[in-house]
Parts: C-alpha cells; structure tokens; sequence
C-alpha cells in the first residue's frame, strides 16, 4: 500500500524528466529546498549532482543506477497507468509549496497533461517552471505585483467567468472557456494586478523572470484560504 509522505515543512522541488538545466534546479532549489522526482527525473537529480528525498512513479524510466544509488526505500511505486507521475507525484506531496520542473516543454502532450494536472489538484499549491514561462492554476483569489508592460495571460480549461484589475484589456465579467473566449497576450499596466474567477480552470502563465513574485502571490493566497 502506498502512503503520503509525511508533511514537508520547506518548499518542494518536484523534477520530472523534461527539459532542465543545471541552472532552473538551481534555481527551484535556492525557493525550494526539498528535492523529490517523479519516476525518471531521478536519474536527471543524480546527474546534477543532487539526490531526492524520495522517487514517485511507475518507474519505467528509472536507471539501475539510480535505484541502487538511492536504495529502495526512497521510491515510492505506483504502477496506475490512468494517470501521470506528476499527478501521482502531487498526490503524495504535502508541502507549502511545490516547484514543478521538467513538466513542459520537451514533448507537447507532457506539457497538456501537466496542465490537465493542475486543474485536477486544485487545492495544491503548483507553480510550473518551464524555460521562458510559469503556469499555474488560479485556484484563489490572486493579487500580485508585477512591473508594467510584464506579458500576463489567462488560458481557461474549463468555463469560468473572471474578474481582474491591473491588465491593460480588463477581463472583469468575461466569460472565458477553451472552446470560446481565451485571455493570452495581456499586458500589465501595474504595479498591482487582480484577478479571481467563479471556480476552478484557470491557468495563469507569466514571464520566469518572475517567479519569486508568483511565489510569494500563491503563497500568501494560500496562506488565508
């Protein structure tokens, strides 16, 4: 029987096995201290020199190496092939905050069912780092501060009807689904932005370069939900 970790008082670094390079894991790391792979991300940890706390997934991609490196008591199997190790991942994960890298941009339908993720664990607090981007679900209210003219986009996975303040084109009172009207290419106008919905669905994708104000906009709004 699997059971969850237990809760994780630092920051959590999850890595898949996408695209990373030493420099984003540096980066995750320094936020988030705690250092866990999902299935072949373990073998990218080890490669840069660092070793997770515990290994989630069905391990189809894990190394020899790796398992006798880390030992069998960090990887925690789960052979469900109904969902992703990502989802698995977040499943077991109690954190303050979880750091997804190594979850876009190496292959497209990772990428999708990345995001498929987000929306299906709305209560865990998941920032995505990707290359030139970060996504993340805006399952609460959001108030951030962003300097003017920062790209800030809203892609719906479900309908949902917005309100914001702070973007150059408002969305209060749209009605957005992906099917339908959709929020990319918006532009702050700053220094505050707001933004909530009616429910659950919405991805918010900003610039990497700023992250440190995501984090500290998800995890206050976790903090008071």
């Amino acid at each position: 029987m699997i059971q969850h970790f237990l809760p994780i008082t630092q920051n959590v670094t999850l890595l898949g096995g996408g695209e990373v390079t030493p420099e984003n894991l540096s980066e995750c790391l320094t936020r988030a201290p705690d250092l866990v792979a999902a299935d072949g991300g373990a073998d990218l940890a080890l490669g840069f020199g660092q070793r997770p706390l515990a290994v989630v997934g069905d391990m189809d991609s894990v190394s020899d190496r790796a398992r006798e490196a880390l030992g069998a008591q960090a990887f925690y199997e789960t052979p469900d092939q109904d969902r992703t190790d990502f989802d698995k991942a977040l499943s077991l994960i109690e954190a303050p905050l979880i750091l997804g890298l190594g979850f876009m941009g190496k292959r497209m339908d990772h990428t999708l069912a990345a995001f498929n993720t987000l929306i299906r664990q709305p209560d865990k607090p998941v920032i995505l780092v990707g290359e030139s981007d970060i996504v993340f679900h805006l399952s609460r209210p959001l108030d951030i501060t962003l300097p003017k003219d920062s790209a800030f986009a809203l892609f719906p996975m479900a309908k949902c009807r917005v309100t914001s303040t702070g973007l150059k084109w408002p969305a209060t009172g749209m009605e957005m689904a992906p099917w339908a009207r959709i929020g990319t290419s918006n532009i702050v106008t700053g220094p505050r932005v707001s933004v909530q919905t009616d429910g659950p669905g919405m991805l918010v994708i900003v610039p990497r370069t700023h992250l440190d104000a995501v984090i500290a906009a998800v995890t206050a709004a976790t903090a008071v939900s």
